[in-house]
């Protein structure tokens, strides 16, 4: 919601009145300190993709479907038994999982001298014989790589720092370690986890089977680009029994992406044809968005019985998919899957609105009585800023931690006003500039078209001095807070957010604060008797 500078006026002004009248232990007034946070909070927002795969789980769940976690790690035998013939092509896209051998290390002279270098003293018969049995042990995993270090730091009596350095230095078997690949893979479909689930239940489970599974797949592209990631999410699901055909395809189809505010489908036989789904039964899904138009989204077919039969699977089984980040990207109108799936690594430029949330005080009271005390100074001077010096008003009597104080707002030089011309400065935010400006026809377009950031000069300043003020009450003693010529924000008890800065400096934009706004303020604390 838009903040309203002129309704908060309304609100200040009439809880000062109250407060005027029934003194400042009246409630702190909410609208001051949700104005000036000291910190600029944001709304927690969920990812994209993890939205997306959220609305998919409650989707498939509201259709019957049981949720299943699929391997993840497929054995390359699995990827053959599968796809046939065509599994040497879908191995190269696929990632191998690999790891480090446990190394030989012997130890000899060579190996002693170099731990002696290190630790300042020879290694005793007894500890060189304890690392040996250290080294044979991890060699036949007895001991576990997180355990190593350890061990021999006790062995030879020495910190985990210097163990480190042996190994680096003095271990070459460790240091000339490189992994070698085994024959396990990562899922590249979510097929290939499908076929050794229903394998183990499909006898063991009431018919038909109803099962979905949102989860990460993993693909060894040549390159990521705009549509296409090495890591992706697909929302799968099979339905196994006795009376399945295809037309159960078109009918998930539909049921699971209306919900997503799609209206009419059209069917297109795929003419990738993979060797796991019967001939002719792969098929496309394209649906028409009131926005999108027609989109491809997802794909359906019977998977081969031939393939089911190296499973010892005796059912029709129908397989529907779609990638999140496909649908993601409709729903989010987005034109990059990279940009989608990790922003951190592509800064969104701010908006106005966003700056001007990112614009907060550097001081202000604590205390009830001395928030009170802000909008008494802001009050006073606002009323006698016209008047012509040297003046003194007023602004607040009465007790501030225990401290019986007076605070005026004064103009001690002759001829001049109470105020200067910038103390009613506004703060807006405008095509990423951030502008300090007056209520006139020059800055019309800025403060019709900006952002406000809900502070002016004078709200600033005077927060500023009861912050002082309220400090130097805690002592018994009075002070004196005077604001001349802006140039900084932090002249005016500004701060921008370090995010907001660095894009407003990054895009070249600009931060004017510049004014004369000469606003002085003293407390007293009055002698006892006085």
């Amino acid at each position: 919601m838009r903040f309203d500078p002129e309704e908060f006026k309304k609100k200040s002004r009439e809880h000062f009145e109250r407060a005027w009248h029934e003194g400042p232990s009246v409630l702190t007034p909410p609208a001051f300190s949700d104005r000036y946070p000291r910190r600029s909070y944001h709304r927690a927002a969920a990812h994209p993709i993890c939205e997306m795969v959220n609305r998919l789980r409650e989707t498939y769940l509201s259709l019957g479907f049981t949720e299943a976690c699929n391997p993840v790690i497929i054995d390359e035998l699995d990827v053959y038994r599968q796809f046939g013939p065509e599994a040497s092509a879908v191995l190269d896209r696929v990632f191998y999982l690999g790891g480090l051998d446990r190394p030989n290390q012997g130890i000899g002279r060579e190996e002693l001298e170099g731990i002696s270098r290190i630790t300042g003293k020879a290694v005793e018969s007894s500890a060189e014989e304890r690392l040996r049995e250290i080294l044979q042990q991890y060699k036949k995993s007895a001991i576990d790589g997180d355990d190593l270090i350890h061990a021999t730091s006790e062995a030879l009596g020495i910190d985990d720092g210097q163990t480190v350095e042996i190994y680096e230095k003095v271990f070459s078997a460790f240091r000339d370690l490189v992994p070698r690949s085994s024959r396990s893979t990562l899922r590249s479909h979510m097929t290939s986890g499908w076929f050794l689930t229903l394998s183990a239940v499909w006898e063991k489970s009431p018919l038909p089977l109803k099962l979905f599974s949102v989860d990460r797949c993993f693909r060894r592209e040549q390159e990521e680009g705009p549509t296409r990631l090495m890591s992706y999410h697909s929302a799968s699901c099979v339905i196994a029994g006795e009376d399945v055909t295809n037309e159960e395809g078109k009918a998930v189809s539909q049921a699971l992406l209306s919900a997503f505010g799609y209206t009419d489908f059209r069917f297109r036989p795929d003419e990738k044809r993979s060797k796991y789904y019967m001939p002719d039964s792969q098929t496309e899904v394209y649906a028409r968005h009131p926005v999108h138009d027609w989109v491809e989204v997802a794909t359906f077919g019977m998977y081969s019985p031939s393939a089911l039969g190296e499973y010892g699977i005796g059912i029709p089984v129908m397989n529907l998919g779609l990638g999140v980040e496909r649908l993601a990207m409709i729903a989010y109108n987005s034109q990059d899957i990279r940009q989608l799936t990790y922003p951190q690594f592509y800064p969104q430029p701010l908006t106005d609105f966003e700056i001007a949330r990112a614009v907060f005080l550097r001081e202000e009271p604590v205390s009830t009585e001395g928030r009170v005390l802000a909008l008494a100074i802001a009050r006073t001077a606002r009323d006698h800023a016209a008047e012509m010096g040297p003046c003194a008003f007023v602004a607040y009597e009465g007790l501030l931690h225990g401290a019986e104080i007076r605070v005026t707002v004064e103009e001690q030089e002759s001829g001049a006003r109470l105020c200067g011309p910038a103390c009613l400065n506004e703060v807006f935010v405008h095509q990423g500039s951030v502008l300090g400006v007056p209520d006139t026809p020059q800055w019309a377009v800025v403060r019709k078209e900006g952002i406000p950031a809900g502070i002016s000069y004078l709200d600033a300043v005077s927060a500023l001095a009861a912050s002082r003020i309220e400090a130097a009450a805690r002592c018994r003693e009075g002070t004196h807070v005077q604001v001349k010529m802006a140039k900084l924000p932090s002249d005016v008890n500004l701060r921008i957010a370090e995010y907001a800065m660095r894009f407003v400096t990054d895009q070249k934009k600009k931060v004017d604060v510049r004014g004369p706004v000469f606003l002085s303020v003293r407390s007293e604390v009055p002698e006892r008797g006085a």
